[in-house]
């Protein structure tokens, strides 16, 4: 279906149109007449499918500005992700009287209380600055007709949901509630059913959690050869952009280190950066003045760059959630893109197990070791001599075992 055959206002259909929008994806279909009638929904699509767009053209479309006061509430994880969201409504609201504003930890907090004096109709927000601004008697919730939860798996695990768990708590009166994310965990979905009345669940990535056009590679290398294997394969790939995913602040910086100077518009982000270094770095990717980014999983969720051709993961991701929402910054709304993701021994079964669970097929770079001897993360010994199995002449990577996972992800908000 195309945006044109829908009964939106004239002006959202200008601004689509400018912003090159014709035809709705399948998530935009499946969602826009449901959050237009007002119902509650917890929706599941893969990366780059268009989620951000499903819920921001029926919001924009039921604002009523001549009521200036905040009437959308969306909780998203990162800061970036929160700036990411305000500028996709303001480019659908282009032509209308619809204000959004984000409000995020690491900005003046001044400067967002004088703005919420004005005229706020969206606010798009991390948990712990709206909840700071609401001990302080700075912010009225009373007016919210819809509540979104964007990245809604990340936002019900512990680290959010008490925070959570209290801005729900002061919405008091009745309000629609929507859940958006790329993956559901069935113990996270049962507890994000708990905050929905009678809602329309949709799930369209059940059978492929990634995007089909994504080209999932794996290498086995040697925890000594990696930075050696970056350089030679930063160089000889025909790469677009890139971000290249570490586990860890410590992990990046040090990788960082590694390769600057060696590789050309090469740059860092992570949680540990000031927050205008780290919006000026988005910036400048999004518009190709960086090539490579060596990142946390701060940019792992939500975020969209359309460039990206390659996502390369240095350090094995630490769950299979955590490896989707990484892919998907790459092959987004039906581009190609390669995942590449670099293995050690240690990581075997945990890839075995991505493998399963995730239904990917793997494309090996250079000879694959044999999964199926996988036992708790080492290839089998044989009992008599004690030493590893595997293919002939193979030499497995990461004999040493590889210190570079860590359980900070670097993020935040």
């Amino acid at each position: 279906m195309k945006f044109s055959d829908l009964e939106l206002n004239p002006q959202i259909l200008k601004a689509l149109e400018k912003m090159s929008y014709t035809e709705l994806t399948p998530i935009q279909d499946r969602t826009l007449s449901h959050i237009l009638a007002g119902k509650d929904l917890l929706a599941t699509a893969e990366t780059g499918s268009g989620k951000t767009s499903a819920c921001g053209i029926p919001l924009v479309q039921r604002i009523d500005t001549g009521h200036n006061e905040i009437q959308v509430l969306i909780l998203v994880p990162t800061r970036e992700l929160a700036l990411q969201y305000v500028e996709e409504i303001d480019s659908i609201a282009k032509f209308m009287d619809v204000h959004p504003f984000a409000i995020y930890g690491g900005f003046d907090m001044d400067i967002q209380k004088a703005k919420l004096q004005s005229s706020v109709h969206i606010l798009v927000a991390t948990p712990g600055r709206l909840i700071d601004l609401i001990y302080q008697g700075r912010i009225s919730l009373s007016s919210v007709a819809t509540l979104v939860l964007d990245e809604a798996d990340e936002m019900l695990k512990l680290g959010f949901l008490e925070d959570i768990n209290f801005i729900i708590s002061c919405l008091i009166h009745e309000h629609q509630t929507l859940l958006f994310s790329a993956t559901m965990p069935p113990e996270v979905k049962h507890l994000a059913e708990t905050y929905l009345k009678d809602p329309v669940i949709i799930e369209l990535n059940l059978d492929q959690r990634a995007p089909q056009s994504l080209e999932h590679q794996f290498v086995m290398v040697r925890p000594a050869d990696r930075v050696q294997f970056m350089l030679d394969y930063l160089r000889k790939e025909k790469i677009r952009q890139a971000i290249v995913f570490c586990n860890s602040r410590l992990n990046a910086d040090k990788l960082f280190t590694q390769l600057k100077g060696r590789v050309a518009a090469l740059e860092i982000i992570h949680g540990g950066l000031e927050q205008p270094k780290r919006t000026s770095i988005i910036r400048r990717f999004r518009r190709l003045g960086i090539e490579v980014m060596i990142a946390t999983d701060l940019a792992g969720r939500g975020l969209d760059f359309l460039q990206v051709s390659h996502i390369i993961n240095y350090n094995f991701p630490q769950n299979n959630e955590i490896y989707t929402h990484r892919t998907g910054r790459a092959a987004r709304m039906g581009r190609k893109g390669i995942a590449l993701t670099l293995v050690s021994t240690y990581d075997l079964s945990s890839l075995r197990r991505l493998l399963r669970l995730n239904r990917i097929t793997p494309v090996w770079v250079g000879e694959a070791p044999n999964l199926e001897d996988v036992r708790q993360g080492r290839p089998r010994r044989d009992r008599r001599s004690g030493q590893r199995q595997g293919r002939p002449g193979r030499r497995y990577a990461g004999d040493t075992r590889h210190t570079g996972h860590s359980r900070s992800s670097g993020g935040g908000t």
